[in-house]
C-alpha cells in the first residue's frame, strides 16, 4: 500500500512562493505518475498539475507559467514550486499517485488516481 505525505504549506502575500512535497512511500511502480490538486471551499478538487512517465509534465491552464511539477525518483518525493501566487490559489493541495488499479481517464481526471495524502492548505492573502 502506498502512503503519500504532503508537506510546505503555509500562508504567503499575493505574489509570493511556496514549495509544496510529497513523499511517497510502500511499493510503488517505476515512474510512479503523481499530480497535485486543489479543493477550495464550496468548490470541486480541480487538477493543478502532474508528472507521468520518465519526464512528462502537465498543468492546469490557470498555473500554467507559474508553477513548475519536479521529482526526486530515488527519494520518491515529488515537489511543486508556486510563483506568483494569486488568492485564487488559497486551496487545500493534495497529492495523488497513480498505483495502477483504476482506469485511466487521463492525467487531469481525479479518477485515475488511486494514492491519496491528507492535504496540505496554501493561503494566499491579497
Amino acid at each position: 500500500q502506498v502512503q503519500l505525505v504532503e508537506s510546505g504549506g503555509g500562508s504567503v502575500q499575493a505574489g509570493g512562493s511556496l514549495r509544496l512535497s510529497c513523499a511517497a512511500s510502500g511499493r510503488t511502480p517505476s515512474n510512479y505518475p503523481m499530480g497535485w490538486f486543489r479543493q477550495a471551499p464550496g468548490k470541486e478538487r480541480e487538477f493543478v498539475t502532474a508528472t507521468w512517465g520518465s519526464s512528462s509534465t502537465y498543468y492546469a491552464d490557470s498555473v500554467k507559467g507559474r508553477f513548475t511539477i519536479s521529482r526526486d525518483s530515488a527519494k520518491k518525493i515529488v515537489y511543486v514550486q508556486m510563483n506568483s501566487l494569486k488568492p485564487e490559489d488559497s486551496a487545500v493541495y493534495y497529492c495523488a499517485g497513480r498505483s495502477g488499479g483504476r482506469l485511466n481517464y487521463g492525467v487531469r481526471d481525479r479518477r485515475s488516481y488511486d494514492d491519496w495524502g491528507q492535504g496540505t492548505q496554501v493561503t494566499v492573502s491579497s
